[in-house]
């Protein structure tokens, strides 16, 4: 190593020469100027000489800038010590950063160790330590950080960013404190209640009244389902049914199901296996008259497709279909084929090849489902042969049932869930009732063991209620609410109606300081995730038209498009998206997948009809009174007795006084006005007495 200038010539090895070489150091490091500790380059590769080697170390520290890590020297343990314990003697009368650096700084036997010895630790060592233990090498071979520095980068673990870098992070006691999540005796669920971004399905079955099911996200209600004992789901029963209509002008028939409405039976889903006379093979349906082929009081098996709505009845199908985990069946079809959402060539051929293998009947068709990706064999045959079984017992129920009848009813929401919606993501099923975690651990048995590794089954018996627990209830009955406010301080509106439903975004406060294009996009795309995720709790289906806040740059609108197509890949419904009009609308078609959650829990106000308004006490005084004038008018009119609610009878009495008396006077008519607390605002009561005979009016 060529000598630098600056140094002493008489520097050697002696304990003495150590000595001045710290003076001389200390002294350096005072008339350095700032420019120079800028410019100053760290000193070349260090000689194998101890001392040399300690020179460039210590100007390595000294010089601000300086990356390189200096060669560590590789004489005795006993050496090292007595050297770091003089420099640190040294080091102590230096002020702020630099004492604070060795309070920090790891163990100085560790920093002292040859090149060597520290790669060898290094190798040892799990990952997270090896960067710790690189940064702490960094930090004392280059600028060495002072504790002041190190509090960003705990900040950063806190929030959750690259907190796999950090052990501390993976800790459930750093988890609870930076979550700010508070732990009780009481409840052991709520140690992880926050949640930290995994899925988790909570089960409440408590009431028999009512079953939910919820699946949470980041502690958001992303799926919402219920069952009531009011409205059993009627979707996917299939009924013995006997055709009570035949429909020429709408090529439809109506089939009598024994639920009290006639179920809709178009003649596309109709199987020739039931018309009256034979057709040519290969003859299509839109080729035929219904009436034709079809005859009143045919007898025909038929699965519910769409739950009834209104006066409509449920949509029927004659192409029945059972659904399994892994396959879906379908009697009476000659179709195979595999789930469009496995794009993996490999992974479909190799599904197809196992379905071949299979012995599957003639004139039974299937599908491959996308809960198939990467099952065994042995799983998808066991499905296979579940869904036979289902078949035969199906098919013998229906040769001895008379009709109408139901022959098969649909598993209930939790076993419907667990087939249709379960995903390995999701990391834990909480449940409140023994029973319902007797039948989630028998769908668990049917999983693959890596599957069933992936998710845990527990069974909460804390004293508050489950959806309590996680605060859900709050959320639930968010669903039922028109408005829907966005964390940028916007909303969204959505109002069905018979025809469509029609969702309204609006923007929060604009502050004068900020950019109004840019906060317009920011809501439009706030509303955007928002829509999608209400679209699949609230299950609106049909023609949905969205009314965002209008957007100058074209860049924007197809971010927004984009967002909201991405918000909705979960969703299992079929689903069609327009482009953004120039007047802002866009258009959604949506599959409809089961009732409206609310027809199970809520009924139709008996003040408003379901307007959602009622008249005010004013508007309705006036219309009684005009009934009223109305009544003392009739021909040989002896008093009208009247019944209102408490304060529309009060207005009269107080603000139409003379009104009323004046109508006594000219009709000679007597009339009494009731007060009723009990009446509801839409009710009301006025009767007419004629003489003897009484006519309600």
């Amino acid at each position: 190593m060529a000598k630098n200038p600056d140094q002493p010539d008489d520097i050697d090895e002696s304990p003495s020469i150590l000595g001045r070489l710290g003076r001389w150091l200390s002294t350096k490091r005072q008339t350095m100027s700032e420019e120079q500790q800028k410019d100053k380059v760290p000193a070349a590769e260090a000689a194998k000489a101890e001392v040399t080697t300690a020179v460039t170390a210590t100007e390595a520290t000294a010089t601000e800038g300086g990356e390189a890590t200096p060669r560590r020297s590789s004489r005795s343990g006993a050496a090292r010590r007595r050297r770091r314990s003089g420099a640190a003697k040294r080091k102590a009368p230096e002020a702020g950063a630099e004492g604070e650096v060795a309070e920090v700084s790891e163990p100085a036997s560790e920093a002292a160790g040859p090149v060597a010895e520290a790669k060898e630790t290094d190798e040892a060592r799990p990952p997270a330590e090896k960067k710790r233990s690189s940064r702490g090498r960094r930090s004392r071979g280059g600028r060495g950080r002072s504790q002041g520095a190190r509090k960003p980068v705990e900040a950063v673990d806190a929030d959750g960013v690259e907190s796999d870098e950090f052990d501390e992070a993976a800790t459930p006691e750093t988890e609870r404190r930076s979550r700010g999540s508070r732990v009780t005796a009481d409840d052991s669920e709520e140690k992880d209640v926050a949640g930290s971004g995994k899925l988790k399905l909570l089960i409440n079955s408590e009431e028999p009244e009512e079953c939910r099911v919820v699946l949470l996200e980041n502690g958001k209600v992303e799926s919402f389902h219920i069952e009531t004992m009011v409205l059993a789901q009627q979707k996917s029963n299939i009924y013995k049914g006997k055709i009570a209509a035949v429909e020429p002008n709408l090529q439809a028939a109506f089939v009598e199901i024994g639920t009290g409405k006639n179920g809709f039976l178009p003649f596309g889903d109709i199987h020739p296996e039931y018309y009256s006379k034979e057709v040519a093979p290969g003859t299509h349906w839109k080729d035929l008259n219904i009436q034709d082929v079809v005859r009143k009081g045919t007898e025909v098996l038929v699965e519910v497709v769409k739950e009834a709505t209104g006066n409509k009845g449920a949509n029927m199908t004659t192409y029945l279909s059972l659904p399994g985990r892994y396959l879906v069946l379908m009697p009476g079809s000659d179709s195979a084929g595999i789930s469009r959402k496995i794009d993996d060539e490999e992974q479909r051929r190799r599904l197809r090849e196992i379905m071949d293998s299979l012995k599957v009947p003639e004139g039974i068709g299937y599908i491959v489902r996308t809960a198939s990706n990467e099952i065994t064999k042995t799983a998808l045959t066991q499905d296979l042969k579940y869904l036979l079984n289902l078949w035969g017992e199906i098919k013998g129920r229906a040769q001895e049932l008379p009709s109408p009848s139901l022959v098969y009813k649909e598993q209930n929401v939790i076993s419907r869930f667990l087939r249709d919606h379960f995903t390995p993501d999701i990391q834990e099923i909480l449940v409140d009732t023994d029973e319902s975690y007797q039948q989630v651990n028998t769908f668990m048995q049917l999983l693959p063991a890596k599957q069933q590794k992936m998710t845990k089954v527990r069974l909460h018996r804390g004293s508050r209620p489950i959806f309590n627990l996680y605060q859900i209830e709050e959320q639930i009955e968010q669903i039922y609410h028109p408005t829907v406010k966005l964390p940028s301080g916007g909303s969204i509106v959505i109002s069905p109606t018979e025809a469509l439903v029609a969702i309204d975004v609006n923007s929060g406060r604009t502050a004068k300081d900020k950019n109004f294009e840019e906060t317009i996009f920011l809501a439009n795309m706030e509303a955007a995730e928002e829509i999608g995720r209400q679209l699949q709790l609230r299950d609106l289906g049909g023609l949905i038209v969205v009314d965002f806040i209008d957007m100058r740059e074209s860049k924007h609108i197809r971010e927004v498009e984009k967002k909201l197509k991405t918000s909705m890949k979960r969703d299992k419904a079929k689903v069609d998206f327009s482009r953004i009009s120039k007047f802002g609308l866009m258009q959604i078609s949506r599959q409809k997948m089961a009732a409206p959650v609310q027809q199970g829990s809520y009924r139709l106000c008996q003040h408003c009809q379901g307007r959602g308004l009622i008249r005010s006490v004013e508007a309705q005084a006036l219309v009684y009174l005009r009934r009223i004038q109305t009544s003392v008018t009739q021909k040989n009119a002896a008093r009208v007795e009247c019944r209102f609610p408490l304060d529309v009878a009060q207005y009269l009495l107080n603000k139409k006084r003379e009104d009323i008396a004046a109508m006594e006077e000219r009709y000679k008519v007597a009339v009494n006005i009731v007060p009723d607390p009990m009446m509801s605002p839409a009710e009301q009561q006025i009767e007419v007495i004629k003489g003897e005979a009484r006519v309600e009016g």
